[in-house]
């Protein structure tokens, strides 16, 4: 018995090491299987990412074709409208210039009147809403805003209005900017000097009487660019000093230009000594051809957005579409600033170095929805102001 509880007691003691070498060392069937699920893990990844590449090019090769094919529809419906004469009436000066690229590009004629925004919409409205054209290009605002209360416009979503703030277009798309334009004043320095007069630096210097006889400005009732300066003026200082300003500068204007473009040849013609205008590219280029000299003014600066519009009865639709698609593409822009530099609608086109010293902070905020809302009213207080 002895014997056998012995032999018993031999095998345990043999057993032991063994389980425990199972409960230790088992560690090599469970590394394997972590090694062999960390591997299954890898493959699946790798897997995933295959089938995500795959996917992704699958989904890119449509949009690819996609866009192939609008461009394919695009030059199509180009090639259909070549040799149409598309009709634009223009109060944006050295436009015009750009023109031929547009046509080079489509194939599409332009044929334009330049006329200023407020004659223009005053012969609509004598026509009972009629225009021979198709496209407004440029000029002022509050003509725009009146022609689409009055239903002369048409509604146009172009993909250009995406770059263009809020601030330069309608919201319903029925005109968007083209370019922003400062107002400020053009000095004949050979007038001022042979007179022993300084050249004004801000608005409230036009009311010194030293310059009466001085000044020449269009009539705001003529030109949009002369109502936007109005009314931006009196957003700015408010109605009461708004209009004590502009009765004193009043006093020292003997005669109003018939439009916006006048100032700045009579003042060159040195017929004045400051004439009040929009400043653009034409503006500056001035200075080189005659004794004078732009002045931005320093205390604030007036502007206009430059819209451009299809008009609701328009005769050439889609040429005027793909008119109004070209200039609110960046391409489109880029010329029309090279054909007369103004400070453009879009935030990816530069600002052209020839403007680029004018302080952007100093432009009046200014809700330029006023401009239509408050047209008539501005305009009978200023014939009684001139009177």
């Amino acid at each position: 018995m002895k014997k056998f509880l012995t032999t018993i007691l031999v095998l345990v003691l043999l057993l032991v090491p063994v389980v425990s070498c199972k409960q230790e060392v088992p560690g090599s069937k469970t590394e394997a299987t972590t090694v062999a699920e960390k591997a299954e893990d890898k493959t699946e990844a790798a897997t995933e990412k295959a089938t995500e590449a795959t996917t992704e090019k699958a989904e890119e090769k449509p949009a690819a074709e996609e866009t192939e094919e609008k461009k394919a529809e695009a030059d199509s419906k180009n090639k259909d409208l070549e040799g149409t004469t598309l009709k634009v009436l223009l109060a944006y000066g050295g436009a015009d210039a750009s023109f031929p690229d547009f046509t080079a590009k489509t194939g599409i004629k332009v044929e334009f009147t330049s006329i200023s925004t407020g004659k223009a919409l005053a012969q609509i409205q004598a026509a009972d809403g009629v225009s021979d054209a198709d496209v407004w290009f440029g000029g002022g605002v509050d003509s725009y805003l009146a022609a689409t209360d009055l239903g002369y416009l048409m509604q146009y979503d172009s993909e250009g209005r995406k770059a263009v703030a809020d601030q330069y277009k309608d919201a319903e798309g029925y005109w968007t900017s083209l370019a922003l334009v400062p107002a400020g004043f053009l000095v004949n320095t050979e007038v001022l000097e042979e007179k022993s007069l300084e050249s004004p630096k801000t608005w409230e210097d036009l009311t010194d009487p030293k310059y009466e006889g001085e000044l020449i400005m269009a009539s705001p009732g003529i030109s949009g660019t002369q109502y936007a300066i109005l009314n931006g003026t009196l957003q700015a200082l408010g109605e009461e000093k708004g209009w004590d300003l502009w009765k004193k500068i009043d006093a020292n204007v003997t005669q109003y230009a018939q439009g916006g473009g006048e100032p700045g040849p009579k003042t060159c013609a040195g017929e004045f000594g400051i004439g009040i205008l929009a400043i653009t590219g034409g503006t500056y280029a001035l200075e080189s051809q005659y004794p004078v000299k732009v002045v931005v003014p320093e205390d604030y600066i007036p502007w206009t957005p430059a819209p451009i519009a299809i008009f609701k009865d328009a005769k050439n639709v889609e040429a005027a579409k793909l008119f109004v698609d070209y200039y609110l593409s960046k391409e489109g822009q880029e010329s029309l600033r090279e054909a007369d530099a103004r400070i453009m609608s879009r935030e990816d086109v530069d600002v052209p170095k020839i403007m680029d010293t004018i302080d952007l902070s100093k432009l009046i905020k200014q809700d330029v929805t006023l401009f239509g809302a408050q047209r008539d009213d501005l305009l009978a207080q200023w014939d009684e102001l001139v009177k």
